[in-house]
């Protein structure tokens, strides 16, 4: 298979993250003028305006004991995103007002949303030490929290997820939790683990769930996902036996499609066909299959 899916959602942001001045506490403090620009946001649920964009005001929008994270420049003008009260509470799906918004956003309003609300949920969820458990402060305008009881350095957090395609014989393995909606399946996905190369968790994480070995795994494309903050890795691997061994704690089903049966499914829009709703475009899942489908072998 040849080139990487294309423009994938929450990648592209328009931002330029700017560290010279989060590095610099006179710099960014200069920064806090009546150019800069705050990300409207209630909790975690992006402002939008009537254009469907997201809003922006100025600073003194802003609530007067928020904190407030430096996202950046753009188009030299300097960002910021206030820390709600509180962090997410429950998985993304159960959110209905953001999953509304992210269908309406542009792109690059995506990308700067989805890295923002990382950022600033983060903040809301480690408001003290991991180490003594003291109050923490917020440092280098919102990329660090300092302790100031025991002097450790905390930093926002990513946590790395394989998703996968495996492939056999012109066939996909895709699986669906409970949780999905009726007839939605997509690509096996699990956290790495410490200790793990990415290659060795898509074959263990393939072997536990399915019970399938794989062979030739390699790199396809990325995608940040902020629901809190993975960083989804997309990979393409081929299965050594196609028989299944489902373990049911993590799958409600696991299926080999054919090339017919996907096409067909997206071919069918967000409804499907009558055994298969295709994976939703916000989804990096989608643009794997997408790209599979569009390359040959």
């Amino acid at each position: 298979m040849t080139s990487a899916p294309p423009a994938i959602a929450f990648t592209g942001s328009p931002l330029d993250r700017a560290d010279h001045l989060r590095a610099d506490p006179d710099a960014l403090a200069g920064q806090m003028n009546w150019r800069a620009r705050l990300l409207k946001l209630d909790g975690l649920t992006p402002g939008m305006d009537d254009r469907g964009a997201l809003a922006w005001g100025t600073l003194a929008d802003c609530d007067p004991d928020a904190e407030l994270v430096f996202l950046g420049l753009m188009e030299g003008k300097p960002c910021f995103a206030p820390v709600p009260a509180e962090g997410a509470e429950g998985p993304a799906y159960a959110q209905p007002q953001v999953w509304q918004a992210i269908n309406l956003l542009s792109e690059q309003d995506l990308a700067t949303y989805g890295g923002a609300r990382s950022l600033v949920d983060w903040h809301a969820r480690h408001r003290f030490c991991a180490r003594c458990g003291a109050a923490t402060e917020i440092a280098k305008g919102g990329w660090q929290r300092d302790c100031p009881s025991c002097d450790a350095q905390h930093f926002p957090r990513t946590d790395p997820v394989t998703i996968m395609l495996v492939e056999h014989e012109g066939k996909l393995l895709l699986g669906r939790q409970p949780k999905f909606p009726p007839r939605t399946y997509s690509a096996l996905a699990g956290f790495v683990e410490p200790g793990e190369s990415i290659e060795e968790a898509v074959a263990r994480e393939v072997k536990e769930e399915a019970g399938v070995s794989v062979r030739d795994v390699r790199y396809v494309a990325s995608q940040p996902w902020p629901f809190p903050s993975q960083l989804m890795i997309g990979c393409h691997a081929h299965a050594i036996d196609p028989a299944l061994t489902i373990d049911e704690t993590e799958l409600e089903d696991a299926r080999w499609f054919t090339r017919a049966e996907l096409e067909e499914a997206r071919a069918a829009g967000p409804d499907g066909t009558e055994t298969l709703v295709f994976p939703r475009s916000v989804a990096i899942a989608h643009h794997l299959v997408t790209w599979w489908l569009e390359h040959d072998s």
